[in-house]
């Protein structure tokens, strides 16, 4: 039987406020830390089985008291507008493949990293190729979006820089590497987005923990946005509409704040409890985020959204999962009955709130879905078997 999944957050400054923070790291025996942990189907199986439904249900409307897209109006911050989700399931397709690889596809494009974290592939309608971890590394992200795929090696023992492997595929797949001797170097771990031709890393400047950003094009690094002393980040994200960081303190609990990322300013989201903050991200008009309503259930979190002055309770959701993808943030939301499926939730202020897809039953969880810029991912852990699929955004 495969080890249990461990999804613990991590802090992204951990090099600098290791001995201090405790925002609910946890160790997978390497010495690397991971994800809140979840608990894996105990029946071993790996093997992606066929789902009920791939074509889009009709919605079944609210049946709560909750609002649907064609009655929200949006609430304030302190009494945000509930939204009920209709089920509409987008056209999800099998991922080829053991389920135990990650895949992330990207239209005709899928990056995939091997269990182990030793071994990233790349295929494509032009060209493939493969990045392998040294003796000492292990592939900490595998990000693509349909112009660019990077791959990131991370030092196990956590003392030399992270470099990334980056693949331009609109020419060719050529390729170049970011890292320690880079303009503005990487540092050991940290976090990592990709979007709108840019990539963020972490870096280290004057002894202060920073974001950088590179421009794929021309391959140009700057310095951005320095956390104060004592302060570190992660979960950045991009989206057509901005950057977006979450920033904490030393303090235990961590005090989290979900922040706009502008060159080297930030603002924090609007409408957000201080120090309750776990993802978020950024929308033409206003933001969505999540917090964490019980400190010691870091795992249970519950996300919102902003549109101008117009808030909405979105309901709960798996923390560590709320990305963007193609017009709308997507996020889980783990099963809340006994009865019910594990559950993947889209959202945009167009379209409102949805159910996109549904376990096939029993006891089941979700991995974080992985954008792929026109493409979103989704695995799916549950007692009546694992399975990896994707469904094309279009």
């Amino acid at each position: 039987m495969a080890a249990p999944l461990r999804r613990c957050a991590r802090p992204a400054a951990a090099l600098l406020l290791a001995p201090l923070l405790t925002l609910a790291a946890c160790s997978d025996g390497d010495g690397s830390a991971s994800e809140p942990r979840r608990v894996r189907a105990t029946d071993g199986s790996a093997t992606a089985r066929p789902h009920p439904s791939r074509s889009t249900q009709a919605p079944t409307g609210p049946t709560d008291g909750g609002s649907n897209a064609s009655t929200a109006q949006g609430g304030t911050a302190d009494k945000p507008e509930v939204l009920t989700a209709p089920t509409r399931l987008l056209d999800w397709q099998q991922v080829p493949g053991s389920v135990d690889d990650t895949v992330t596809r990207s239209g005709a494009w899928s990056l995939t990293v091997d269990k182990a974290g030793t071994r990233a592939r790349l295929e494509g309608p032009s060209s493939g190729t493969g990045v392998a971890a040294g003796p000492r590394e292990r592939i900490s992200d595998a990000l693509i979006d349909g112009e660019y795929a990077v791959v990131v090696l991370q030092d196990r023992q956590e003392t030399r820089p992270s470099s990334a492997e980056v693949v331009d595929l609109r020419h060719g797949g050529k390729t170049f590497t970011i890292d320690g001797g880079s303009d503005v170097p990487t540092t050991n771990g940290g976090t990592w987005a990709l979007g709108r031709g840019e990539l963020l890393h972490a870096t280290i400047h004057q002894g202060s923990y920073c974001i950088a950003s590179v421009d794929l094009a021309t391959r140009r690094s700057s310095l951005g946005w320095c956390a104060p002393p004592r302060h570190g980040f992660n979960s950045a994200e991009i989206t057509p509409a901005g950057e977006s960081l979450l920033t904490f303190d030393d303090s235990r609990p961590a005090c989290r704040t979900v922040v706009r990322l502008s060159l080297t300013e930030v603002t924090p989201f609007e409408g957000v409890p201080d120090c309750k903050a776990w993802d978020g991200v950024v929308t033409a008009d206003g933001a969505v985020w999540s917090v964490i309503p019980r400190e010691r259930e870091v795992e249970a979190a519950h996300t919102y959204a902003r549109s101008g002055d117009a808030y909405f309770d979105l309901g709960p959701s798996a923390s560590g999962t709320l990305t963007w993808c193609g017009d709308a943030a997507y996020f889980s939301r783990d099963p809340q009955r006994d009865s019910e499926p594990a559950r993947l939730m889209r959202w945009n202020v167009e379209d409102g709130l949805e159910v996109v897809y549904e376990s096939a039953g029993g006891h089941a969880f979700l991995t974080p879905p992985r954008c792929g810029g026109d493409t979103i991912t989704v695995t799916a852990l549950a007692q009546s078997g694992d399975e990896q699929v994707s469904a094309h955004l279009g």
